[in-house]
């Protein structure tokens, strides 16, 4: 039995991506620095090392548990959402909604989430945690869909995902634009 299995060493596992998870959302990837991260857990230096086999394991953990609890809240949002046949604009506004949250520390985690999707260019070993985020950002997309007494097929969810991807990276860059009316104005058009 290793340190990590033991109920200690799992808590501390957890302190320690759960502390990463925190300072890569606020600060990206740069951010996340074995002692960076010892810190903020309040354990060792060495703890990030006898816990991880390198910074990148680390990392691919705590976005994968940023992932979660996006994905947590997504579901969460979706199951108090009544079944009714809604418009256009009152779809998009629910799915703008579910899929940005951009106000107080919101815009930081909406900054962080494109800079993950950027970094699996970089770090491949990243690329199945962001799929399977995606994924269940597409699920929650279709259920609101359905819920919305809409129909669409997978391919389009997916579609409708990246389309409100793109239009957020697009307003991140244009100061005139604000991220949530340039998503509802791509989602209006979409659907």
């Amino acid at each position: 039995m290793t340190a990590a299995v033991t109920p200690k060493g799992e808590r501390r596992r957890c302190a320690l991506v759960s502390a990463a998870a925190e300072l890569l959302s606020e600060g990206g990837f740069e951010a996340v620095r074995h002692r960076a991260v010892a810190r903020r857990a309040g354990l060792p230096l060495a703890s990030t090392t006898y816990y991880f086999s390198s910074l990148d394991e680390l990392i691919a953990a705590a976005v994968e548990y940023i992932g979660l609890a996006e994905a947590a809240q997504m579901r969460s949002r979706v199951s108090s959402l009544s079944r009714r046949r809604r418009g256009a604009e009152s779809t998009a506004d629910i799915l703008v909604e579910l899929l940005i949250d951009d106000t107080g520390a919101g815009t930081e985690q909406l900054i962080s989430r494109y800079e993950r999707y950027i970094a699996c260019a970089r770090q491949p070993g990243l690329r199945e945690v962001e799929r399977r985020i995606r994924q269940q950002r597409t699920d929650a997309v279709g259920e609101v869909v359905t819920r919305s007494g809409r129909f669409a097929r997978t391919e389009l969810l997916a579609a409708l995902v990246c389309a409100v991807d793109g239009a957020v990276v697009s307003a991140l860059v244009d100061e005139a634009a604000t991220p949530r009316a340039t998503a509802r104005a791509t989602l209006i058009d979409v659907i």
